[in-house]
């Protein structure tokens, strides 16, 4: 298949020009054989593995705590690169790394809840920017994806598409399996199988947990695939849900880490970085960076809540190293398929630095942050539940001051693209038989953009220069294929600029200047020509560590005029550090699914985000339901929003109408009718009149049947920002945590039949009284 032309995809298809005969048992009847398309010989498999919000320090393979001996014999098969970088956040990194381009130049200049119209930051990859799995699948490979996306622009996250800008079709993958938000609850998944939602196979209570699940598919694919066509190269894309929060983990995994941070962070940055030395992954010469502005010193901290802080720790290490196994177990199915040696590996341990997204000291449920209810979550409060953590009866997340430990010897964290603490994550590659160097060390800078070509040059594809008839725009990464066999090979990526949601930087020939424009915990508090400029020379100081700004203008100054020669070359302008513009869609230009004051809903929809469904929340509402009832009597849930850690449910059970409010899995509300519902068909109505007067109020539950009130009752407070990251409205059934503790998990639909449930809005929308910084920093907890 050498001779095809493979610059315009799809590679056409030639017409047969031989000799036509009028009997097919014409002794001249003659026509070649078909011949599927294939890579050219010797092209790999390809298993990309990216690991999501893990910092350079974690991994053990990189000098962490965290014990990874799955991520380590990748290792010991190839080269650890020690400066690879991402773009400090989740989307953006995605994208650049499935495309091969800068993450503004195929519109994710953030992550796609806060899509504007804007070229670099729109969420839509431009159609002359093909992605590396189309380009490998159109040359004959198999492609396939698992676990996370949070690519899919989100008006175009429902079951009506369209789904250009899904994994499968629009991305490239042939198969996927997996969830489409920023994160997900790992006990009670939402996931798809390509396009159609899915339900996992079971509860907590029965074994079940997504890491094992998404491997387990991953695996299955993997023998299928090379079963069935094992002369067919595979390109796997292994994205875990792993270590994002929520830190969910069987406890015996957490428990394997008893004790071992009780020092806390600032002791187990010490120890990390001494190991780092050791390792080789950081130069002897190399300074561990003071700890970054606003972050506490864990003596700061009170003996109270310290205890449940190292629980934090345990658990997240734990995820770690749970996820770490099941990368071994994949790695096992490549061995014993005889593949792994022929397989290009890229293990890419975190999509950006560690995580300063769970509050100062930490969070039982993420959702006390986003809602600005952190005032429910005292520190007794996190004292008392520290048995909660990591099991499903919490939605977890450790305290910034771990994050940055994670992120040792560097400054700062995810989101902050100024500095290494945001940016630089280890990474592995390795492939046997392909000549890359085993258990060495590669020191040249690289970043997430030098994946796809890194592929292509080692399948020996070129880059299209047309695909599906349009015009590409060529690769802006550099392939890392240069250094495989020759650890002093000169540098060739030699630019790079960084940016997200105003903290930039540039990286040029061994210099980076920084500008750090807020914190990741706080909004922006003042413009962009306010921002102090760093200067740093990292050919002699590795860590960012010595400011070099004021000795040094000429060069500073050299640095900000690249920066906006970058910026303009590759649609980072306009710089946008706006908040409440970005989180209407109205003023941002994106379009939205949902408009209007009433939404209905039919039997069958389900797992409906809240991107995708009416914004009930900071006002009055109705919920109606046109339903027959069984003789029987009416059981089981009509409508529900959320879970168990936030939400909402309309339903009924023993006979009797019910709805619950759930805040925040502390309190749950529960309105019941006095009388049952009758059999035969009725109009069940819940109206919830808000009692105003700002945001987060309570109401009064007014509950009826064909217009007669048959119950009434009190919510005392609401949610007024979001209910919960992944869980999502489903009608005739609550899919996921219960939102009500009336019913189970599973078995709560509804007995009798439903014609349709139909939302409808008050006029007493408290909505604009949001703070607007607020809304920024709700959408960037999704990452």
């Amino acid at each position: 298949m050498s001779d095809l032309q493979r610059s315009s995809l799809p590679i056409p298809d030639l017409a047969y020009t031989g000799t036509v005969t009028y009997d097919a048992t014409d002794p001249d009847t003659a026509f070649p054989p078909i011949t599927p398309v294939r890579p050219p010989l010797g092209a790999p498999n390809v298993l990309v593995i990216l690991i999501d919000d893990t910092g350079f320090g974690a991994s053990s393979a990189f000098g962490g705590p965290v014990q990874t001996p799955n991520f380590e014999r990748v290792a010991d098969a190839g080269l650890k690169y020690t400066r690879f970088h991402t773009t400090a956040l989740c989307s953006p990194t995605r994208a650049a790394l499935l495309s091969g381009r800068n993450h503004h130049t195929v519109g994710m200049g953030g992550i796609t809840e806060i899509a504007t119209s804007a070229p670099g930051y729109s969420s839509v990859r431009p159609n002359n920017c093909a992605p590396l799995a189309e380009t490998l699948k159109l040359n004959g490979y198999n492609t396939a994806q698992f676990g996370k996306c949070h690519e899919v622009p989100v008006w175009q996250a429902s079951a009506i598409g369209p789904f250009s800008g899904w994994p499968s079709p629009g991305n490239g993958f042939e198969h996927f399996y997996g969830f489409l938000g920023g994160e997900t609850n790992q006990w009670y998944p939402a996931l798809y199988e390509n396009t159609t939602p899915v339900e996992p196979w079971g509860t907590p209570e029965e074994g079940y947990h997504f890491m094992g699940d998404m491997t387990d598919k991953a695996i299955a694919w993997a023998r299928e695939q090379k079963t069935l066509a094992p002369d067919v190269p595979s390109f796997v894309y292994f994205a875990p849900g792993a270590t994002h929060a929520p830190h969910h983990v069987p406890a015996e995994w957490a428990d394997k880490y008893k004790g071992q941070f009780d020092q806390g962070w600032d002791e187990v940055r010490k120890e990390t970085f001494a190991r780092q030395i050791e390792l080789g992954v950081i130069p002897a010469d190399a300074v561990l960076t003071e700890r970054s502005a606003g972050i506490p010193a864990w003596e700061e901290m009170s003996d109270l809540i310290k205890p449940a802080l190292a629980r934090q720790m345990e658990v997240y290490a734990g995820f770690l190293d749970y996820a770490d196994h099941h990368v071994g177990l994949l790695l096992d199915a490549y061995e014993e398929l005889g593949i792994l040696d022929d397989t290009l590996v890229f293990v890419i341990i975190g999509d950006n630095g560690a995580s300063a997204e769970g509050s100062m000291h930490g969070t039982t449920n993420e959702a006390f942050t986003i809602n600005h209810m952190n005032e429910l979550e005292t520190e007794e409060f996190v004292a008392e539940h520290i048995d909660d953590i990591g099991t499903p009866r919490s939605y977890n997340h450790y305290a910034v001051g771990w994050a940055h430990a994670m992120d040792t010897p560097y400054q700062w964290t995810k989101q902050v693209a100024s500095h290494w603490g945001g940016t630089r994550n280890g990474t592995i590659v390795s492939w046997p038989n392909g000549g890359v160097e085993q258990g060495g060390i590669r020191n040249q800078f690289t970043h997430v953009i030098d994946v796809a070509p890194t592929v292509l040059a080692a399948a020996g594809i070129p880059e299209p220069s047309s695909v599906n008839g349009v015009t590409q725009r060529p690769y802006e990464g550099t392939p890392l294929n240069y250094t495989f066999d020759d650890a002093e090979a000169e540098e060739q990526h030699t630019t790079q600029y960084f940016e997200m949601v105003g903290n930039r930087a540039i990286y040029h020939k061994g210099w980076t200047a920084v500008a750090k424009h807020k914190d990741p915990w706080a909004g922006s508090t003042h413009g962009l020509d306010d921002d102090v400029w760093e200067l740093y020379d990292v050919e002699h100081d590795w860590t960012q560590s010595h400011d070099l700004a004021a000795a040094e203008p000429e060069k500073l100054a050299h640095l900000q005029r690249l920066f906006l020669i970058q910026a303009a070359r590759f649609n980072v302008l306009p710089l946008d550090i706006r908040s409440a513009e970005r989180m209407n869609p109205d003023i941002a230009g994106r379009p939205q699914l949902v408009t209007g004051t009433s939404q209905k809903f039919y039997p069958g929809m389900k797992r409906l985000s809240e991107n995708t469904t009416i914004n009930i929340k900071n006002k009055s509402w109705t919920v109606s339901a046109r339903v027959a009832v069984a003789d029987a009597g009416a059981e089981g849930v009509l409508i529900a929003q959320g879970g168990a850690y936030g939400g909402w449910s309309f339903y009924a059970t023993g006979g009797k109408l019910a709805f619950a409010y759930n805040l925040l899995g502390i309190d749950v509300d529960i309105v019941h009718s006095t009388s049952p519902v009758p059999a035969g068909e009725h109009d069940l109505r819940a109206h919830f009149a808000y009692d105003g007067g700002g945001l987060a109020k309570g109401g009064t539950v007014t509950l009826s049947v064909d217009d007669e009130q048959i119950g009434e009752g009190r919510v005392h407070k609401t949610i007024p920002f979001q209910f919960t990251f992944d869980e999502t409205v489903d009608v005739g059934v609550d899919l996921a945590s219960p939102v009500s503790p009336e019913y189970e998990a599973s078995n709560n639909a509804f007995t009798g039949s439903i014609e349709w449930v139909r939302i409808d809005l008050g006029d007493d929308d408290h909505s604009h009284l949001i703070d607007d910084e607020h809304k920024l920093a709700v959408a960037m907890l999704k990452q």
